[in-house]
């Protein structure tokens, strides 16, 4: 009888020991941006985003040089120069300075939109590699730890697991 409750006793400690374990939600964090930094597509990426961003800027440039162009014609107006056509020219120049401030702008807002269009597909094959590895390990939840957004991160257990090495193994990344 005493073999038996020993046995009883063991049984359902085991059972205990794997019902816990079972129960116990697996975390895990990775550093995306470290991650992304790392992928071969990003060189891609940012080679064609100064590809853009230098044309947008060589054409600032030719603007503004026009624009200085257009002052220094202005400063070297003859005295005898109408007023009429100072007046006219003055426009031109504050016609020209009013274009390069919305080129700017705008080029500011075609900057982003180019950036989030080059970078969206590298991400999300990041993301998809997480996904896949977070899924063969079991984690229920897998955190973005990065080290420039230290305070976004309240606790941070040993026990989670950074699987940054096996997403950049499954993205073929030495």
């Amino acid at each position: 009888m005493r073999k038996l409750m020993k046995i009883t006793a063991v049984a359902v400690l085991v059972l205990l020991t794997g019902f816990v374990n079972a129960q116990t939600p697996k975390f895990g964090h990775i550093d995306l941006q470290a991650l992304i930094q790392v992928m071969p597509e990003r060189t891609t990426m940012e080679s064609e985003f100064n590809k853009f961003q230098g044309e947008l800027e060589d054409l600032l440039g030719t603007m503004q040089t026009e624009y200085q162009t257009m002052i220094q014609e202005f400063q070297n107006l003859p005295e005898t120069t109408s007023e009429l056509v100072k007046t006219a020219k003055l426009q031109d120049i504050q016609d020209k300075d009013q274009r390069i401030q919305n080129f700017q702008a705008s080029a500011q807002q075609q900057l982003q939109q180019k950036y989030a269009e080059l970078s969206g597909p590298v991400v999300q094959k990041a993301k998809g590699a997480i996904e896949e590895v977070a899924k063969e390990l079991g984690l229920l939840y897998v955190f973005d730890f990065n080290s420039q957004q230290i305070g976004t991160i309240l606790y941070k257990s040993n026990d989670s697991k950074d699987i940054l090495p096996l997403v950049k193994t499954k993205l073929g990344i030495q």
